[in-house]
């Protein structure tokens, strides 16, 4: 995994291929190279000891002397060495104490002679050669990964500045490479075209979630009021002060999703973040989702844990938090309901039915089921929670419970989080 990890990378490939290349190049040349070689030295051997034969088997034949270089030999009938004389006629290579000889064996009128080539010059025109093969290979392959880590990065490095701006781009700011002519500007002309869309589509999106929180507002306000003036009217009178409560809490908390959705609607670095106590929201909400378990067999509790600051508006983790006890407590029958916090991170637990399958794959990023036609079921509270945590920068996962329940937790990352 770590070779493959290693060479997951353009550049690298680039190289590699390269070297693959040099090394696949260079064989076979050298290969080539080394039969012509051989080829080439057993023909001028050959000939070379056939000319040593034609001149001296006549003048052996007249009983002239046969005079022979240092390092040929040519040998007659009886005065063959014994090593010699059994050979089958033609040019052979035969090893003699180690040393390896080229010779001749043939027939003229006279007889059996051989002439032998002890020290061939050829013999060291084919260590030259060799050599020569084998300095080129390796500078060849030197060349070949100077040459691929150049146009490696050659290649490689306009993605890498392009992919770069990509992250780095704020506002308006234009992307790079876009005037190239070549696959590169092509790619950065389309990465341009892509963000510019999607910029667009958050602004509109960011505008149309402000614009609805704003027009919710006035009429919320209206509802709170009206149910604050009830409430006085009709003190002592439990038959209309329950509805009236209900409208009032239901009202509370219609504004502060609005709330929560207003602060969406800004870029995160444009909201102050105070410090918040995670443990006072886990306490608070809590306390309000206690209703909605009554007349069911389900015990509410915070189990304590690991206490931090997180600096984040009060209202976001109250949503965020929130949203996942009550949900919890909404959704479980019988069985427990508990909340912790480890390390960093908020630990919701329950012992309900689970969740949904279409519900899962929105939280894992996954694709829906092609069964599921309009909403998962997941309501406004997941995805208000998710939202919230991609707003923050925080990871919510989930894991089925040891009881067929569910495990929400929410981990807040090092740079938002103090002691």
């Amino acid at each position: 995994m770590k070779w493959y990890n290693w060479f997951n990378s353009l550049r690298r490939r680039i190289v590699v291929a390269y070297l693959l290349f040099a090394v696949a190049s260079c064989s076979f040349f050298a290969v080539v190279a080394s039969i012509a070689v051989e080829a080439i030295e057993d023909r001028i051997l050959d000939e070379h000891l056939r000319s040593v034969a034609q001149w001296a088997s006549p003048r052996n034949a007249a009983n002239l002397p046969v005079d022979m270089p240092a390092d040929v030999s040519f040998y007659h009938g009886d005065a063959i060495p014994p090593e010699f004389r059994h050979l089958p006629e033609g040019v052979q290579k035969v090893t003699v104490n180690n040393v390896g000889v080229h010779l001749l064996v043939g027939y003229d009128e006279s007889g059996h002679y051989v002439v032998v080539d002890h020290a061939s010059d050829y013999l060291q025109v084919e260590k030259v050669v060799h050599t020569t093969i084998s300095i080129g290979f390796i500078g060849f392959l030197l060349i070949s990964l100077l040459f691929g880590v150049y146009i490696a990065r050659g290649i490689v490095q306009p993605i890498e500045d392009l992919a770069d701006a990509v992250k780095k781009k704020k506002g308006k700011a234009e992307l790079p490479l876009q005037n190239h002519h070549d696959e590169i500007g092509v790619l950065a002309r389309a990465f341009a075209e892509r963000t510019t869309e999607l910029e667009q589509f958050l602004v509109r999106e960011r505008f149309f979630t402000g614009d609805v929180s704003h027009e919710l507002r006035t009429p919320l306000t209206v509802i709170s009021g009206a149910a604050e003036l009830l409430e006085a009217q009709t003190e002592g009178q439990p038959a209309l002060a329950a509805p009236v409560k209900r409208i009032k809490r239901a009202a509370k908390d219609a504004t502060e999703c609005v709330t929560v959705l207003l602060l969406l609607a800004r870029r995160p670095e444009a909201t102050k973040a105070p410090r918040t106590n995670v443990e006072e929201v886990i306490r608070y909400d809590i306390e309000r989702s206690l209703p909605l378990l009554a007349n069911k067999p389900v015990t509410l509790q915070y189990e304590g844990g690991a206490d931090f600051n997180v600096i984040a508006r009060n209202e976001l983790l109250a949503a965020a938090i929130g949203n996942l006890i009550r949900n919890a407590c909404q959704y479980t029958e019988k069985g427990s309901v508990k909340v912790r916090g480890t390390g960093k991170s908020v630990i919701v637990e329950d012992t309900g039915p689970g969740l949904p399958e279409p519900i899962r794959a929105r939280l894992r990023n996954e694709p829906l089921p092609t069964k599921i036609v309009g909403s998962s079921g997941s309501g406004l509270g997941l995805a208000l929670v998710m939202r919230i945590c991609e707003y923050l920068g925080a990871k919510l996962t989930i894991d089925d419970g040891r009881e067929n329940g569910s495990i929400f937790e929410i981990h807040f990352p090092q740079n938002l989080t103090e002691p």
